[in-house]
């Protein structure tokens, strides 16, 4: 009995064979069994067939409804059978086209695959219904009119939908207002047409690019979406700001003048205006030499109207005692709702003509001493 029960945990039992997983055998699927059509509209479905062994399928449509017509497809040809090799799967189209004038509602059939010996099938449904027309739309994401300066480049996020119940490739296009180009783009790149899919949105970016500064004032325009004679419209404008633009001159136009050390000297200074719009509380300052002065006359201007110009004088003083040489002076004037504009000036400084005279006397003084020395002492 020792021997026995030893044996019966010390052997090895016989192992059972365990049952493999059954062959997949011959199967047919497709992406989108059940589809929504129109009246009158044909179907393709893409079929997708596989065996586990190497045969011949058979292919037929069962429960066809009446009037319906369906074929099968394989390498640009009608075809009523496919070769399955064991290893890949073989695509096969199945076209169907209902009559003419379908009733509305929904239709059964199915796709039957009859192998050597095992047969698959897959059920198909197809809805006929009224479609929604073509119609697209356009919204606004922000305000139709931006305002900006004439070198603003204006951009506005407009939504495109595709509101019908067909796939549609939709042109865009922009009336183009004066010297500025309206161009669309759709994920940062530029775009002339756009696919919608049914019941799709997409977000545009309308780009308005002044091609020249622009003169104040607004600037219309409007964008169109057309797809065949389907068509979606939006006005847009760009309203442009005037801009005052400072330039600082003289009347000969040269940043340069002369002055005499410790004396006033009046500089004839041009503010111009060359924007589109006035610049208003101009105030004047500079930046000098160390021990000079400026002041200017008047120091602030109220206004200076788009194009026109307001002169105004420096008066220069340079330091007693400076050295003849050239100088840089900086002017700056700063409109109160604009940025500063300065000008470097070369200032030539000399000195007195008062020293000039001193030091000829002196010089007459000392030649008729020698004159006088000469001819008392010059015999001797």
């Amino acid at each position: 009995m020792v021997l026995l029960l030893i044996a019966l945990f010390v052997l090895p039992l016989p192992v059972q064979a365990q049952d493999e997983t059954p062959a997949a055998g011959l199967t047919i699927s497709t992406t989108y069994p059940s589809q929504i059509i129109g009246f009158g509209e044909v179907v393709t479905l893409t079929l997708k067939l596989r065996a586990d062994s190497p045969q011949m399928v058979n292919l037929e449509m069962a429960g066809l409804p009446e009037g319906w017509e369906a074929s099968f497809r394989g390498g640009n040809r009608i075809v009523d059978a496919v070769y399955l090799d064991g290893e890949t799967t073989v695509n096969v189209d199945v076209r169907i086209e209902p009559p003419a004038n379908p009733e509305a509602g929904k239709y059964t059939m199915k796709v039957v695959a009859k192998g050597k010996t095992q047969t698959a099938e897959i059920p198909i449904i197809l809805t006929v219904k009224e479609k929604l027309p073509p119609r697209l739309s356009l919204d606004m994401d922000g305000l139709p009119i931006q305002r900006g300066t004439p070198s603003t480049t204006f951009r506005y996020t407009v939504t495109l939908k595709n509101e019908g119940g067909e796939d549609l490739t939709v042109a865009l296009s922009a009336d183009q207002p004066t010297n500025m180009q309206v161009r669309f783009e759709s994920a940062g790149q530029t775009v002339t047409e756009i696919q919608l899919a049914a019941n799709e949105s997409k977000n545009l970016t309308v780009v308005a690019e002044p091609l020249i500064t622009l003169e104040a004032g607004r600037y219309p325009f409007k964008i169109y979406a057309r797809a065949g004679d389907v068509e979606a419209s939006m006005d847009l404008a760009a309203d442009v700001i005037g801009e005052g633009r400072l330039s600082i001159t003289t009347p000969d136009g040269r940043l340069s003048g002369q002055a005499t050390a410790g004396q006033d000297n009046p500089l004839k200074i041009i503010l111009k205006n060359t924007g589109t719009a006035a610049l208003r509380g101009i105030q004047l300052s500079s930046i000098e030499p160390s021990g000079w002065s400026v002041t200017f006359e008047p120091k602030e201007i109220v206004e200076i109207p788009a194009g026109q110009q307001v002169e105004v004088t420096a008066t220069i003083k340079p330091a007693e005692k400076a050295v003849a040489g050239d100088y840089l002076l900086t002017i700056n004037a700063r409109p109160v709702d604009s940025k500063q504009q300065s000008a470097e000036f070369r200032i030539t400084v000399v000195t007195s003509t008062l020293w000039g005279v001193a030091g000829i006397a002196l010089i007459a003084v000392a030649v008729a001493a020698v004159g006088m020395a000469v001819s008392r002492f010059g015999r001797r």
